[in-house]
């Protein structure tokens, strides 16, 4: 799972984002989803969402699935 669909992401799912701020050298930070922010059904850089620790970023990867 790489993201890119908004379908695939739903809140309390572990994910790798890359930070607004990490794009250039795209170091991952991981977390928890607690909120969706992409509306569009997908985006070619990633879903943005907002972890629970209240970064924000696109996912890149999807870690683990409940």
């Amino acid at each position: 799972m790489d993201g890119k669909s908004r379908s695939d992401i739903r809140p309390g799912l572990h994910v790798s984002i890359v930070l607004k701020k990490d794009q250039r050298t795209g170091k991952l930070t991981e977390g928890i989803v607690k909120d969706i922010l992409t509306n569009s059904p997908s985006h070619p850089h990633g879903i943005k969402v907002r972890l629970e620790s209240g970064d924000v970023g696109r996912v890149t990867k999807i870690l683990h699935r409940d």
